[in-house]
């Protein structure tokens, strides 16, 4: 027992028996529930009531990696989501958030609560990780830590309980009840095929590239119908009065272009055997960050690119468009020309990683100092946005544009969920070890009334979310379970809707939603300081 506790005095071995006890126990399942990684918490806060310690230079560098990979990730989705009508998800998102900052301002006053001890309850309730790091931060409190460890387990179950049980309560129809509610992200904003058949004198044996039909913003022409013969639409196609161009773009701008042109006639593509449409997986690293005018397909190759589908979503082509791995490109040409594009699109070699330690040291750097910077808030007081808030928000900026000079941030999925895991762990290790020095402590004072403020915290939330989803915003019940779980950030919580019904509708309701609540419930632990 001696040597045991001689080897744990060594930092770098008591560091990795707390990753592998703590992965452990976070894989095992119950019932098909797991702790996951929040495992390394509660295994680190046991051996931080034993009085051993993981270095807080450990844990500062672990919530580095893990808030940069997580603002890397959400950037594109987040400010994108801002400009569309997917902007419903995130104002639920926000709603819920604020609901719960409002309830636990309630139960700290309630019941007597520290602040650092009440924040931590709301990230736990919350099931956010980034929220806990801003907390701790925000409070330079360990305390936060406890909180989160209390209220993490039961935000998990309610969500995942709630999901699962309303529909049942409810008798309702999944399936029927999504087919008769709208989409207010896909269905609104979806690309729409239509043939036009060109009635407009003016228009006769004139080229699309005279035409200027960009300046019906979303309309792109795929192919000219002309008697029996289907011709690919390039720039130096000449259209001919009695026409028929297949186009692809919004309703609004469709009925915009057949208003000026001709009028709408039903489909017909007879013959239209060498015309080939094909979805192809952007794969190549070369492709990753150029926009669709860079690299002028209809020009070097006769390709049309009529559509661009996006982690669920799906969008009109946009000359600024820039790709990321993952994007699957509607295109229109002839088979050979196709295939040349998709090898264009494809990978080149077998790479595993394309991390750019250049890019992540930069994006850190920029971020902590961003971080320290004071920002004066009136009747508030000065907050800073600390080594969460500040990585965060310089991530979530260079993940939108995806390169900015030098720095290149459009890195594969895989290599993103290895800097996101390895920065949480080393980070819940550090938190946890902090926190477990006056875990009994404060449970035995608190008991409780800890329980209970982590059980309203989540509670309250949960259901008014649902109700503003349901009755407010007038979403189905599959898209409402589906934004609650990414307003909670409870990635369990969407595997259980997903369990219910076999529809990726949940997924997309989940991630348009997910990012608003990520930074808004970060922003809100630093805020809630200066009210409780």
């Amino acid at each position: 027992m001696d040597v045991i506790i001689s080897l744990l005095g060594e930092p770098l071995l008591l560091l990795f028996v707390i990753l592998f006890l703590g992965s452990m126990i976070g894989q095992a399942k119950v019932r098909g529930l797991s702790l996951g990684t929040s495992g390394v918490l509660l295994v680190a806060m046991l051996f931080g009531h034993l009085g051993y310690q993981v270095s807080a230079m450990v844990q500062n560098l672990g919530l580095s990696l893990f808030i940069v990979a997580v603002g890397l990730q959400a950037g594109p989705r987040f400010f994108r989501m801002m400009r569309s009508s997917g902007i419903v998800f995130g104002i639920i998102g926000l709603l819920i958030v604020l609901v719960a900052s409002v309830t636990t301002v309630i139960v700290s006053k309630l019941f007597g609560l520290s602040p650092a001890l009440s924040i931590g309850l709301m990230t736990g309730a919350l099931t956010s990780t980034p929220g806990l790091a801003a907390a701790l931060q925000a409070t330079n409190d360990p305390l936060a830590s406890v909180g989160y460890g209390i209220a993490y387990p039961f935000g998990v179950l309610a969500v995942v309980l709630f999901v699962q049980l309303l529909p049942r309560v409810l008798k309702v129809d999944l399936v029927k009840d999504l087919n008769r509610t709208v989409d207010p992200v896909r269905n609104e904003r979806s690309p729409e095929v239509i043939t036009i058949e060109v009635t407009n004198p003016s228009i006769n044996k004139r080229t699309l590239k005279e035409l200027r039909f960009n300046q019906y913003k979303s309309v792109v022409i795929s192919r000219v119908i002309r008697g029996d013969r289907n011709i690919i639409a390039l720039n130096d196609t000449v259209i001919l009065r009695g026409d028929r161009l297949v186009a692809v773009g919004l309703r609004e701008d469709l009925d915009h272009i057949c208003n000026d042109i001709g009028r709408e006639v039903e489909a017909d593509f007879k013959n239209s055997d060498h015309v080939k449409l094909r979805k192809v997986v952007v794969n190549s690293e070369e492709m990753i960050g150029k926009n669709l005018r860079e690299l002028e397909l209809r020009r070097m190759y006769g390709v049309t690119v009529t559509r661009i589908e996006r982690g669920g979503f799906e969008f009109n082509q946009n000359s600024k468009w820039r790709m990321e791995r993952g994007d699957v490109l509607s295109l229109v040409s002839s088979e050979d020309r196709l295939n040349d594009v998709e090898k264009l699109f494809s990978k080149k070699t077998l790479t595993v990683t394309n991390v750019h330690i250049f890019s992540l040291s930069l994006i850190l750097l920029i971020g902590i100092v961003v971080g320290m910077i004071p920002i004066h808030l009136p009747h508030l007081g000065t907050l800073t946005l600390g080594v969460a808030g500040g990585p965060l928000f310089v991530a979530l900026l260079i993940g939108h544009f995806g390169k900015l000079g030098p720095i290149r941030a459009r890195f594969f999925q895989p290599s993103n969920q290895v800097i996101r895991d390895l920065g949480l762990v080393l980070f819940l290790a550090g938190a946890g070890t902090t926190a477990g020095q006056g875990l009994v402590g404060v449970v035995q004072s608190e008991g409780i009334s800890l329980v209970m403020g982590g059980a309203l915290i989540t509670t309250i939330p949960i259901i008014v979310g649902f109700l503003l989803a349901r009755k407010i915003f007038r979403l189905s019940v599959v898209h409402s379970l589906g934004a609650l779980c990414g307003g909670l950030t409870s990635t369990p919580g969407l595997g259980a809707v997903n369990q219910i019904i076999e529809s990726e509708d949940p997924a997309i309701a989940y991630a348009a939603a997910y990012p608003f609540a990520l930074i808004f419930v970060t922003i809100a632990a630093q805020i809630l300081i200066f009210f409780l």
